[in-house]
């Protein structure tokens, strides 16, 4: 699963977020890092208001968060969308020992390889690359 440190690093490369169901996020509050929401009908589903869009968080009466706003979350996108916005650029997923690697076409025709330790953050790591991200592609080692 994606980092919360990566999944801002998409945010911060241009990705934007129109949340839906099955969607993952997090509450970056102490104490909340780790616990990982999933938009469904049933229980967390996005409200649409003139002032901005609010997660709200239905039938949920053995705690008090109702809702959030949606700025105040973070998007953890799935491989699955990960891989549908490389679109055309995406060019493999290859297993590695203690890894993936996904590799993509740049922008300048090049081939680009992005390594992590699961699928899922390598395919962040080629999104990020892909939507242009400035910060340097910190391959961990597989």
């Amino acid at each position: 699963m994606l980092t919360i440190e990566l999944a801002r690093r998409l945010v911060d490369a241009g990705l934007v977020w129109q949340p839906g169901s099955g969607d993952r996020f997090v509450v970056p509050v102490k104490g909340m890092e780790e616990d990982v929401f999933v938009i469904s009908e049933i229980t967390v589903d996005v409200h649409h208001f003139t002032t901005g869009d609010v997660i709200g968080f239905n039938g949920t009466t053995e705690w008090a968060l109702d809702s959030v706003e949606q700025d105040k979350v973070v998007w953890l996108p799935r491989e699955d969308q990960l891989r549908d916005l490389l679109g055309d650029a995406f060019v493999s997923l290859e297993r590695l020992e203690g890894g993936y690697a996904v590799t993509i076409r740049g922008r300048d025709g090049d081939l680009e390889r992005h390594v992590d330790i699961d699928a899922e953050r390598a395919y962040a790591r080629a999104a990020a690359a892909a939507l242009g991200s400035s910060a340097p592609d910190e391959e961990q080692s597989a």
